[in-house]
């Protein structure tokens, strides 16, 4: 699978159980209603934290962003609030979750299904708000590496 190039976000929940995972076992799922999903480990913090709050936030990572994926994927960081010390974000408007600043895009779900397989859950979440930066260059994933992901010229 890493010769599938993939997108890379963070996913992020807010409130009481406030956490921030890289991911990018994320699609689209359908435009109308606008839905997505994403995969999360059954052991990891974030599986928890969805679970638990039933919304979930999406940044899209630009690709000058590198550094805040890696963070995100880092199993070693703090936990809690403390992982977004120093980290430009705002609260989603509709669902309070962390999204990073300078990102290519935005979006806050609300969790509709979840589905087990295997090790993971698969997520389904409605689109609720939607935003999006002038930003054109996008973090992909790549071969076991970060790439950049130019934009077409204009």
């Amino acid at each position: 699978m890493s010769l599938f190039a993939t997108g890379v976000t963070v996913l992020s929940v807010g409130g009481e159980h406030i956490h921030g995972m890289t991911a990018n076992a994320f699609t689209s799922v359908s435009l109308d209603p606008p839905s997505v999903l994403c995969c999360v480990a059954h052991s990891a913090v974030m599986h928890k934290a969805i679970t638990s709050a039933g919304h979930f936030g999406v940044s899209i990572m630009e690709a000058g962003q590198e550094g805040l994926a890696r963070f995100f994927a880092d199993k070693q960081r703090p936990l809690g609030p403390t992982q977004f010390t120093g980290v430009d974000w705002t609260p989603g408007p509709q669902t309070g979750a962390p999204l990073l600043n300078g990102s290519l895009a935005w979006l806050e779900c609300e969790l509709s299904a979840a589905y087990d397989v295997g090790d993971h859950a698969v997520f389904i979440g409605d689109v609720v708000g939607a935003s999006r930066s002038d930003g054109e260059d996008g973090l992909l994933f790549f071969s076991g590496a970060f790439q950049r992901a130019d934009s077409p010229s204009r």
